[in-house]
This record gives C-alpha cells, sequence and structure tokens, in this order.
C-alpha cells in the first residue's frame, strides 16, 4: 500500500468511531462497573429508593439514551462533573490493557478518526491511554461538545446517542459528510439511528448484523478483514486508470 495515499483515493473519508464496548470489549468489566457507580449515584445523591435504582436505572437508559439524560427529564438536580467523576472516577481502568494491534490497524488506514462518545472528555482520555491509542484519532466529540456549559437548554436537557440530533449535530461539529463516512458502534439503537442519519454502519461485537447495519464485527480487530476498502482505492478510480492506460496504449 502507498501510505502517502490520502482518504480522498477511498471510499470513505472518516471513521467514527465509539469509545465503550466498541475499542476495547464488554468483557473487560468496565460498564458494569459503571452502571453500579450510576446506581449508587441515584441512590447515595438523589436518594432514590434502593428498591426502585436498578430497574430504574435500566428504564432511563432504554428511554432517553443514558440514565443521566432521563434523570434529568424527571427533574433530578446535580452537577454533571460531579455525576461524571463520581461515576467515572473509580473505574477499574487497569482491566484496560494496551492493544497494539488495534493501534497498527488505525494508523494504517488514511481516513480521518473521530471518537464519537455519551461519556465526558476525562474518561476518554483515561481509555485511551490505558489503551495505548490516545495520538490515534483527530478530536473527540463528547458529553461536553454536545452540551457545552454555556448552553442554557443543556441544564434540563442532555444531547446523547441514540438521538439523531445528537449524531446530526456530531456530523456538524465535525464537517462531515455522512455518505462517506463510516460508523462504528457497539449499540443497535446507536446503529439505527447512525443509518437514519444517514451514515454508513457498522455494529461491533457481534457477527450478525441488526437493523441499520451494513456489516457487523464480532471484533473491533477484525477491521481489515471485513472492510478492506478502507485500504483500498476506489473501483471507479481503478477503472479510470486502466482506461488511461488502455488509450495511451492505442495511441
Amino acid at each position: 500500500m502507498d501510505i502517502t495515499r490520502t482518504f480522498k483515493d477511498t471510499k470513505y473519508d472518516c471513521l467514527l468511531f465509539d469509545l465503550d464496548d466498541t475499542l476495547y470489549p464488554l468483557s473487560s468489566g468496565i460498564n458494569l462497573a459503571c452502571r453500579k457507580k450510576i446506581e449508587e449515584f441515584m441512590l447515595e445523591h438523589l436518594h432514590i429508593d434502593e428498591t426502585e435504582v436498578p430497574t430504574m436505572c435500566l428504564e432511563l437508559y432504554r428511554e432517553y439514551g443514558t440514565t443521566m439524560a432521563g434523570l434529568k427529564v424527571l427533574g433530578y438536580e446535580f452537577d454533571y462533573d460531579e455525576f461524571h467523576e463520581y461515576v467515572h472516577g473509580s473505574l477499574p481502568y487497569e482491566n484496560l490493557k494496551p492493544d497494539p494491534l488495534l493501534r497498527n490497524i488505525l494508523l494504517s488506514t488514511p481516513q480521518r478518526k473521530i471518537i464519537f462518545t455519551n461519556s465526558d472528555r476525562a474518561h476518554v482520555v483515561r481509555s485511551l491511554k490505558k489503551l495505548g491509542l490516545e495520538d490515534c484519532f483527530e478530536g473527540v466529540i463528547c458529553f461536553e461538545t454536545l452540551n457545552p456549559s454555556n448552553n442554557p437548554i443543556s441544564k434540563s436537557q442532555v444531547l446523547c446517542k441514540p438521538s439523531v440530533e445528537a449524531i446530526v449535530a456530531a456530523m456538524q461539529m465535525a464537517n462531515l459528510d455522512p455518505k462517506r463516512t463510516i460508523f462504528f458502534d457497539d449499540s443497535t439503537r446507536n446503529i439505527a439511528s447512525g443509518k437514519e442519519a444517514g451514515l454508513h454502519t457498522v455494529i461491533v461485537g457481534r457477527s450478525d448484523l441488526v437493523a441499520g447495519a451494513d456489516y457487523a464485527l464480532g471484533s473491533i480487530h477484525n477491521m481489515k478483514e471485513a472492510l478492506p476498502e478502507l485500504w483500498e482505492p476506489e473501483a471507479k478510480e481503478q477503472l479510470e486508470q486502466l482506461v488511461a492506460v488502455e488509450t495511451a496504449v492505442l495511441a
């Protein structure tokens, strides 16, 4: 492969990646630990009845994209930074190990690469550092990006995946063309919304296609086998070059 080639030679301009359970596996235990910390926050800081917390936490997540977003809709008052520090501050990040294979895959692709997560920036920084991927991405679209502190609306309404509005906002912020962007996520809801927003989509962590998914990856490490077009020039360009050569020979 010609390493001087740019993403303009390929089908896609940008690779948009979710973080949690996408760039590292569910088996890390981060997801479960995060949910337990959210439940603790609901119990200790919001004084929600202990018997209601587990079901309420899950139902709000399903209804609003994140439990935090649901709590805000219900009128609970709390500081976003305090919530994120409580939930993410003591997660078992030691379970995340450097991933040189994924690092090499990411660095070998010519496209722009951007993280798109509902998590806060501090969690993204900690996770990418543990994975050894901190310099593999052009930028991060996260909670603070979608919900700036100077926006009065964000005080009571959280913008997050799987909202199509959140996905469109992310594309606008990063100046992405959905027709030339491919979105990797482990959530079936996020994938469906990504497709509705016009993105090419890849469900990660399962081998079967789900609604809205163009590709399915059992692991993010399977990118090169499942998506060789990320590295290969577009067929149209190859055909044009072939025609040009044949024309020159005939002449």
